[in-house]
């Protein structure tokens, strides 16, 4: 098994941003440890880009790019 850090960061954006944008339809995502792992994952590496992650509209910005 690989460590996240192993994979395309554009990739494992594209990927939480889809099961995030899911959460509200499948409300188990929310105790979810893998999407949990994922978001503490890439909000470690956007503090790395100077993104407050704290500031949504950042976030989001940061995700998308």
């Amino acid at each position: 098994m690989k460590n996240l850090d192993t994979y395309a960061i554009s990739e494992l954006k594209l990927i939480y941003s889809i099961l995030h944008s899911q959460v509200l339809e499948h409300i188990d995502l929310m105790d979810s440890d893998l999407l949990q792992d994922l978001q503490i994952f890439l909000q470690s590496k956007a503090k790395t880009d100077n993104v407050d992650v704290s500031d949504h509209g950042q976030w989001d910005s940061w995700l998308s790019k």
